[in-house]
């Protein structure tokens, strides 16, 4: 994947219609570790139990092939698959907090109540996506952007996400650095050695090493090598400890209003505003980040507006099928773009299937939601840091000698992750972050948005780039390069990318373009 004269990558090389359903199934199989890992977070201190923890997954990926879908039809028609975002992980742990004293009876009442009231939230705030996207605020946003401020945007979409690599590998090192040592020497040195297979170890290096590390676990858990251990490493090592198989019905199809009536309560309501708004900066990052690696131009800004839009149209339909969380781009799988190098939107798309059919034969999907987390992590180690490198590559298109320019990127960078990481180490398992008010509402806001460093970055880094010198320095942060891209009309390729399918395009306002 290189440059061309113009500034353009070269895109992908398109998959083979035999080799579409495995290259999808992958992409299955990378998003399913956030999902349990955000359902393992929330639903045990919400009171739930297994079967529990089972529907909630069911419901997550049921969601998440339906946002998907809709984002590769009518969003940015890029290659990213929509999953869970801890952007709303502050909020609903306060949500929890207030459920927490005692006032039901059992813990599953405790559960199903938490639950319509994440509903009720969702709800609301899904309009905050809708408003900011269909609104055209979120496209202003991004016309005043520049390669100087997207470098440190996607960096830390990939970066700020670092907890998610090592230090959950580490909770169980015999299987998550196995997972990881493979993945790079098959897909990076032994394709190199094995000249006959070398696409397919490119390409499907990663489900072959993620089996053998998995099997590897299998046999460790078998034998009893994790007998007379702590219950935290019983739960990250072994295989059978998630009961995620004998809790999963075999049928069961995701509906709406499923554990009730939404409540509404406009405190949790509030403090859910401020998630929404992260995930649709992190969404952001991973745009930009998934246009790089399919080869697209830089998504346009009235783009990004109606994605964050439909965005929140996928919130909305989260909260009524009764979601725990609301939706963000996938990292991990944009990350998968690269390595694979396949920029499939078919691929993609049809990896929905798989969402939606284990969804739905709960069985099927728990089989594969047993993986255990540390060798996800083995995988978001490599995944996570493409994308980051992805970020720091759009800096080619501005002058790297620029001393205004490494003021920018690096002030943006490091305050940023330095900002996130204060926040993040100073929040209690409980959700109280470090501003604490007499408003929990307020804090909730203020805690979300401050730990996120991909927010963190597009505040300082706008500022940052269009007041310091701005104008006298055009073209040194890349702003040539970077506005016919920005425009509707400013690139042809714009049409050819992002325009949508089948002539909707004629039967909507213009604005929603």
């Amino acid at each position: 994947m290189v440059e061309t004269g113009h500034h353009h990558q070269h895109p992908p090389a398109p998959a083979a219609a035999d080799e579409t359903v495995v290259l999808a199934f992958q992409h299955y199989i990378v998003m399913l570790g956030t999902t349990v890992l955000i359902a393992n977070t929330l639903v045990t201190p919400m009171g739930g139990d297994a079967e529990d923890k089972a529907r909630v997954i069911q419901t997550i990926l049921f969601m998440s092939g339906i946002n998907t879908l809709l984002q590769t039809l009518i969003g940015t028609r890029l290659p990213t698959v929509m999953g869970v975002s801890f952007a709303y992980v502050l909020p609903v742990l306060s949500i929890i907090r207030d459920y927490n004293d005692g006032q039901f009876q059992t813990e599953k009442q405790r559960f199903r109540h938490t639950m319509r009231t994440v509903q009720g939230s969702l709800i609301i705030s899904s309009f905050v996506n809708i408003i900011i996207g269909y609104g055209q605020a979120w496209g202003n946003l991004i016309r005043i952007f520049s390669p100087i401020i997207v470098v440190p945007v996607v960096t830390l979409t990939g970066l700020g996400l670092f907890v998610r690599g090592f230090p959950l590998l580490a909770n169980c090192v015999e299987i998550g650095l196995p997972m990881l040592i493979l993945l790079i020497l098959s897909q990076q040195y032994l394709r190199h050695l094995l000249q006959n297979i070398q696409m397919i170890l490119e390409r499907y290096a990663l489900l072959v090493c993620l089996a053998l590390i998995w099997a590897f676990a299998a046999i460790l858990t078998v034998s009893g090598a994790y007998n007379n251990v702590s219950v935290a490493t019983k739960l990250s090592c072994r295989t059978d400890r998630s009961f995620l198989m004998s809790a999963a019905p075999w049928i069961s199809i995701p509906y709406p209003f499923q554990w009730g009536t939404p409540i509404f309560r406009a405190s949790h309501v509030f403090g859910m505003f401020g998630a929404a708004i992260v995930a649709s900066a992190e969404s952001t990052g991973v745009f930009f980040a998934a246009s790089r690696l399919a080869g697209a131009t830089a998504p346009p800004a009235h783009v990004v507006s109606r994605s964050v839009g439909l965005q929140g149209v996928g919130v909305l339909l989260e909260g009524i099928f009764g979601s725990i969380t609301g939706n963000t781009a996938s990292v991990e799988n944009v990350g998968l773009l690269g390595l694979t190098r396949i920029g499939s939107r078919r691929v993609v798309q049809v990896s929905t299937g798989f969402m939606i059919f284990f969804a739905i034969f709960g069985k099927f999907g728990a089989f594969f939601a047993s993986i255990p987390l540390p060798i996800f992590a083995g995988v978001y180690c490599v995944l996570l840091g493409i994308v980051a490198a992805v970020g720091i590559s759009f800096i080619q298109f501005t002058d790297n000698n620029s001393m205004r320019n490494m003021y920018v990127v690096g002030v943006s960078l490091f305050l940023s992750l330095s900002i996130a990481q204060y926040f993040i180490s100073n929040t209690t398992r409980a959700g109280y972050g470090p501003v604490r008010t007499a408003g929990g509402w307020f804090n909730d806001i203020l805690n979300t948005i401050f730990a996120s460093a991909p927010f963190v970055a597009i505040i300082v880094a706008t500022v940052l780039d269009n007041t310091l010198e701005a104008r006298h320095a055009i073209n040194d942060r890349g702003i040539a390069w970077w506005k016919p891209f920005q425009h509707r009309n400013g690139d042809g390729r714009n049409e050819e990318f992002y325009s949508f399918p089948l002539r909707v395009g004629e039967y909507l306002p213009t604005r929603f373009h």
